[in-house]
C-alpha cells in the first residue's frame, strides 16, 4: 500500500512540472506577444489619448535694457520682454461619445475604440482694457487621427490651421467684458483609456459641462478621476454628465474602456490551477478504489494524469485559432473521451462512465470554468474543496482503515 500511494504521489509530481513548464511557457509567449503586438495596434489605433482643456492667455509686452559683454566690450540692449498672462475658460460645454471595438492579436485582446468630440468653449476679456487673446488647443496624442476637425472662433471656421507641437493656436479681439465662442470637434480613436483634463496649472473650472455616451454598460472610472454628477444607463450603455458651476479639484474625468477575458492570461491562470484539480481527482479516485476494493495501478493514474494535462496543452494552443469559450468546449471534450474510454478498459464501463466521468466533469471542467468568473474563481474554488471533504468524510466515516489496509497490504495484485 505504501509503495502504491508513493507511485501515485510521484506521478503527481511529476505532472504537477509539466504544468509548471506549461504554464510558464504560455506566460512567456504572451509576454512576447504583448510586446510586439501591442506596439502594432498602437500604430494602427493609438494610444490612450488624454484631451486637455485650451490655453487661454493675453500677453503684454515692455522694453528693458540688457547689458551684455562683446568682444570685451560693454553693449547696452534694448529687448522687448512678453510676458503670458493666464486666462480662465468662462465656459466649456462638451458632448464625448465613445464606441468600444475590441481587437484581437495572438492570445490577446485589446480594448481599442472610437470618439467623438465636440467641444464649445466661451472666452472672455476679464481686463479692463482690449486685448488680444490667444488660445492654444493641444491634441491628445501628437501620433493620433482626427477625422472631420473644426475649429471656429465665432461660428468662423479658420482657414488656415496653425500646428506646432502638437497644439493648435488661435487668436481673437476683444473688447473689455466681451465674450467669443470658440468650437472644437474631431473624430479619433484609442486604447485602453480617455481622460478629459483640466489643464497642468488650472485647479478651478468656470460653468464646466461634459457630457459623454458610451456604448457599453460595463464602465470603469481609473483612479484619479472623479465620478459624474449624473448618470443614466440606456438600451446600449450610459448617459453621463459632469456639471459643475465653479469646480476646485485636481483631479480629472476619465473613462477605463472595459477589458475582454485574454486567452493567454486565463490559460496561465487554469494550468497553474490544475495540480489542485488533479489532487482532488486522484484523492476521490483513490478513496473509492481503495473502499470498493476496485483495482487501479499506479501506471492507470499515470495515463489519466496524462489525459488531465493534455486538456491543458491543447487549450494552451488551441485559443491561438479560435474562441476561448469553443477551444474550452473541445478540450474538455477531449480529455473526458480520453480518460473515459481508457478507465473502460481499466475498471468497467459503468465505473469509468458513472464515477471517473462524473469526477472529471466536477473537478476538471466545472473547476476550471470558474476561471471566466475572475471575481468569484478562489470562493468557488474553496467551497468546491470544502464539498469534497464533506463528501468524502461521509463516505468514510465508518471505514476501519487498520483493517483495510492491512487487507490491501496482504493482497499481491495491490501494489
Amino acid at each position: 500500500m505504501i509503495t502504491r500511494i508513493g507511485a501515485i504521489v510521484l506521478i503527481y509530481a511529476c505532472t504537477v512540472i509539466a504544468w509548471m513548464i506549461l504554464g510558464s511557457t504560455v506566460e512567456q509567449r504572451t509576454g512576447a506577444q504583448d510586446e510586439n503586438l501591442k506596439t502594432a495596434v498602437t500604430q494602427l489605433w493609438g494610444t490612450a489619448q488624454r484631451q486637455q482643456a485650451p490655453e487661454v492667455y493675453y500677453q503684454t509686452q515692455k522694453q528693458k535694457q540688457v547689458v551684455t559683454n562683446e568682444n570685451g566690450k560693454i553693449v547696452t540692449k534694448t529687448e522687448t520682454e512678453t510676458t503670458n498672462h493666464p486666462l480662465l475658460l468662462d465656459g466649456s460645454d462638451i458632448k464625448v461619445a465613445l464606441n468600444l471595438e475590441h481587437r484581437q492579436k495572438g492570445l490577446l485582446w485589446y480594448s481599442t475604440y472610437r470618439v467623438g468630440f465636440d467641444a464649445k468653449y466661451r472666452v472672455v476679456n476679464y481686463t479692463d482694457q482690449p486685448q488680444e487673446i490667444f488660445l492654444n488647443f493641444a491634441f491628445p496624442t501628437a501620433q493620433g487621427i482626427y477625422d472631420n476637425f473644426r475649429f471656429a472662433i465665432g461660428g468662423r471656421e479658420e482657414p488656415n490651421l496653425q500646428v506646432s507641437g502638437g497644439k493648435l493656436s488661435g487668436k481673437m479681439k476683444l473688447d473689455p467684458g466681451k465674450s467669443e465662442t470658440v468650437e472644437v470637434a474631431y473624430q479619433s480613436q484609442g486604447l485602453d483609456e480617455w481622460w478629459y483634463d483640466f489643464g497642468e496649472n488650472v485647479s478651478q473650472a468656470k460653468n464646466f459641462s461634459l457630457a459623454m455616451t458610451t456604448d457599453f454598460d460595463r464602465i470603469d472610472f481609473p483612479p484619479s478621476s472623479i465620478s459624474p454628477t449624473q448618470k443614466e444607463q440606456t438600451a446600449t450603455g450610459w448617459k453621463l454628465n459632469w456639471q459643475y458651476a465653479s469646480l476646485l479639484s485636481g483631479v480629472k474625468i476619465g473613462m477605463g474602456m472595459p477589458h475582454k477575458l485574454n486567452p493567454g492570461p486565463w490559460v496561465s491562470r487554469v494550468t497553474y490551477s490544475a495540480p489542485v484539480s488533479l489532487f482532488l481527482f486522484f484523492f476521490v479516485v483513490f478513496i473509492l478504489t481503495t473502499i470498493k476494493k476496485v483495482k487501479v495501478h499506479p501506471m492507470n493514474y499515470f495515463f489519466v494524469g496524462a489525459a488531465y494535462f493534455s486538456f491543458h496543452l491543447l487549450l494552451a494552443y488551441l485559443v491561438d485559432h479560435i474562441s476561448i469559450h469553443a477551444a474550452f468546449i473541445i478540450c474538455s471534450a477531449v480529455s473526458i473521451a480520453l480518460v473515459v474510454s481508457y478507465m473502460r478498459l481499466v475498471v468497467g464501463a459503468r465505473f469509468a462512465l458513472v464515477e471517473v466521468g462524473l469526477m472529471q466533469f466536477v473537478y476538471l471542467v466545472l473547476f476550471s470554468y470558474t476561471f471566466f468568473f475572475e471575481a468569484f474563481t478562489g470562493l468557488a474554488i474553496t467551497i468546491l474543496c470544502i464539498i469534497t471533504l464533506f463528501v468524502v468524510m461521509q463516505f468514510t466515516g465508518r471505514v476501519d482503515w487498520d483493517t483495510l489496509f492491512r487487507k490491501q497490504a496482504s493482497t499481491p495484485d495491490s501494489e
